[in-house]
């Protein structure tokens, strides 16, 4: 079946592999390989990614500290009728990356923006997670300094649902020993490598996480969900009942 050819004057946003290369979709070749310019978080990197696949395409960096003018740039082009991939390193553009800027602009502009959905370190670490799925909340990444980080902690208190977040190994022991103060008693999962050959899912409250962390080294960009409170109460009550105890 032929494809129809990708349509002049348009945004897209590809989704790029979080760790597997085979994380890449067949429509995001396709759109990688049929645009004119490639904007990307960072070149070196995407420039790798394209030559895997056997691509080679305009790279322009568009990363946070220059996203004002670079959005100023793409959005030309789109005048000109060429059609923009934009990438990040990994994952979704826009997903704690660059890109809602260029996004809004776009649209504001009256440009065509189109998603090519793909892999998202998100959707991938909370459905393996265990945790209930019918309502999350994504935070993305926590602020830097542990005051700000405590403060949003507790603010997340009044959600119900799955808590999502985002989290790199330099911080990771410093955010468990918070959520020890703040959620001490909820099913916290920590997600790392995703994707890749050493992914791995590590289960507990956060005073386990964190001995756990004491005895082995930790590395990764991580996914981190936090229960919600209801979890607690209905996995204490499936263990009670016939049904949610082992088998003797």
């Amino acid at each position: 079946m032929e494809l129809p050819p990708l349509t002049l004057s348009t945004l897209y946003l590809v989704a790029t592999p979080i760790g597997n290369l085979e994380d890449i979709t067949l429509r995001a070749l396709r759109v990688l390989k049929e645009c004119d310019v490639v904007a990307a978080e960072d070149t070196r990197r995407s420039g790798q990614l394209l030559k895997h696949f056997g691509l080679s395409k305009p790279l322009l960096s568009y990363f946070q500290f220059n996203e004002a003018r670079r959005s100023e740039e793409i959005i030309e082009r789109l005048r000109r009728g060429e059609k923009v991939a934009l990438v990040t390193d990994a994952g979704s553009p826009g997903i704690s990356d660059p890109g809602g800027r260029v996004v809004k602009a776009a649209i504001a502009a009256g440009f065509r923006v189109e998603a090519v959905p793909g892999a998202c370190a998100l959707v991938a670490g909370l459905t393996a997670s265990g945790l209930p799925t019918d309502e999350f909340h994504f935070i993305g990444f926590l602020p830097h300094k542990s005051g700000q980080r405590r403060n949003k902690l507790e603010t997340l208190k009044a959600f119900e649902g799955t808590l999502v977040l985002y989290e790199s190994p330099y911080r990771i022991e410093k955010v468990l020993g918070e959520l020890i103060e703040v959620f001490p008693e909820r099913q916290v999962v920590l997600g790392r490598e995703l994707t890749k050959k050493f992914e791995e899912f590590l289960r507990g409250k956060p005073a386990d996480l964190l001995a756990l962390s004491k005895t082995r080294s930790l590395k990764g960009e991580f996914v981190l969900m936090i229960a919600p409170e209801e979890y607690i109460k209905q996995t204490s009550q499936d263990s009670e009942s016939p049904l949610g105890r082992e088998p003797v």
